[in-house]
């Protein structure tokens, strides 16, 4: 049970990230708690880490690669680093691992506070906020904070036995956390698969489980139902594309009535509101053309993470040359039609060619897709039983979602009230879970870990 710390108990810090104290703590400079580790390396001698939002980690595969392999800052084991830019807010840890990082990351030792506790400390919302409050640089929402500003900043010391305390009772309560988080993630992504299948199983398989089936011809498609046929987007609908306004023209051609969409813009779905509008003399200048209500959007280019990027336009627009758009006919339902799009997303890259560094379709492509073809009513009912579905499926999803920001909100709230004495923690650990910070598992994150643990996260920045 927590324990609230009486008012009684309780000093004004002259902090205001802190706000009051315990009375028995110690209000010290990080100067007089930490040192400065700037010593020179080369990741040959000292393995590259990784500075994350998650801690201290090897370095990460999509970590950006420098030539400066030899100019990097040596970390050891039991070193905390902190990365030094603003733009990187929360990317620090307590490191288990002896190597190198980057010389944007200011690394320091432990030298008046207990490590385990500075990790909780150090890695709260308020002392982020105060930490990156003393940063210097040209650029507003950008600059950096360095040791020489850090070490003025006031940190609140309680007794060594009690850092300790605080630090075992925040290992174990934020574990506990993380389990309930993991599990939310884990059922978010159940979630995602069942609906992908509920797509998938729809639009190659319909509706009846007993209807029979023949083989389609096509290997990734396999068996269909007997009564549909096999067609392509040319045979049904014509497609078009394009154009891009000259930006050097801003004032004729843009903030105008016309909505322009762009590759970055198609959300999977329908879309509703565009982010930027052209004007009629763009329209007449360039190829970009108005597509009707209905029309199909797909992205062409962009490489695995951007080909069939797909939406449905639920008002009339233009888009530009990345885009293949596929006009409404009266012969395919564009839910339907849309639904099978999301599903064969994964396999244009099969098809993808080109010299640049990231493969690209073309309207040609798009234009011979071929997909299975039930009749107009069949494709209409088939649209109807998937948006309900998935309706299903993302009320569920977006309540594991918010679940998820609870327990993060309560965890930060949680180490805060910690780390600044607003709750009492004695008592409430044992002396065997003090003794086993000195061998915590969750601060030796291998990068297999880090990269399962957060695979359903958007938090996490990398430091590089």
């Amino acid at each position: 049970m927590i324990k609230i710390r009486p008012e009684l108990e309780m000093q004004e810090s002259d902090q205001t990230w802190l706000g009051k104290i315990p009375g028995d703590w110690l209000l010290s400079r990080a100067g007089g708690l930490f040192k400065e580790r700037r010593e020179k390396v080369s990741d040959k001698e000292f393995p590259p880490l990784s500075v994350t939002k998650h801690g201290i980690v090897p370095q990460l595969e999509n970590a950006a690669k420098t030539d400066d392999n030899d100019n990097r800052k040596k970390v050891v084991s039991g070193d905390y680093v902190i990365n030094s830019r603003s733009d990187r807010k929360g990317s620090s840890g307590l490191s288990r691992l002896t190597g190198s990082v980057s010389l944007i990351n200011t690394v320091i030792t432990p030298v008046g506070i207990d490590p385990f506790f500075c990790n909780h400390l150090l890695r709260s919302v308020p002392f982020q906020e105060e930490y990156y409050r003393w940063g210097k640089g040209i650029v507003a929402d950008l600059w950096s904070t360095n040791f020489s500003d850090l070490k003025n900043i006031k940190i609140p010391v309680p007794n060594p036995v009690e850092q300790r305390q605080i630090a075992a009772y925040l290992n174990r309560e934020t574990a506990k956390i993380d389990r309930l988080i993991a599990k939310q993630q884990k059922l978010i992504k159940l979630l995602q698969e069942k609906r992908q299948a509920v797509i998938s199983q729809a639009v190659t398989k319909g509706l009846d489980p007993n209807v029979k089936m023949k083989d389609s011809g096509v290997e990734w498609l396999g068996e269909i139902p007997v009564h549909w046929s096999k067609t392509k987007i040319k045979w049904n609908c014509w497609t078009t594309s394009g154009g891009t306004p000259d930006s050097k023209n801003i004032e004729a051609f843009y903030d105008g009535q016309i909505p322009w969409l762009r590759t970055l813009d198609l959300n999977d779905s329908v879309m509703e509101t565009a982010e930027v509008y052209i004007t009629e003399e763009a329209l007449k200048a360039t190829a970009c053309k108005m597509l009707p209500k209905d029309t199909l959007l797909v992205a062409m280019y962009g490489g695995s993470g951007t080909i069939g990027k797909n939406a449905r336009l639920g008002f009339a627009s233009t888009c530009n040359q990345a885009i293949c758009a596929i006009l409404p006919s009266g012969k395919i339902s564009p839910n339907f039609l849309h639904f099978y799009l999301k599903y064969y997303r994964p396999f244009w890259m099969v098809d993808a060619v080109g010299t640049r560094k990231d493969p690209n379709i073309n309207q040609d492509q798009v234009r011979n897709l071929e997909f299975p073809l039930p009749s107009l009513g069949e494709q209409e009912e088939i649209g109807e039983f998937i948006e309900r579905e998935i309706n299903k499926i993302d009320k569920l999803k977006t309540k594991a979602q918010g679940s998820i920001e609870l327990l993060k909100e309560h965890r930060q709230a949680l180490i805060t009230a910690a780390v600044t004495g607003k709750i009492d923690v004695r008592g409430l650990v044992t002396d065997e879970e003090v003794a086993a910070l000195d061998a915590d598992p969750a601060l030796e994150t291998t990068e297999e870990d880090f990269e399962s643990e957060v695979a359903e996260a958007d938090y996490i920045t990398e430091e590089e």
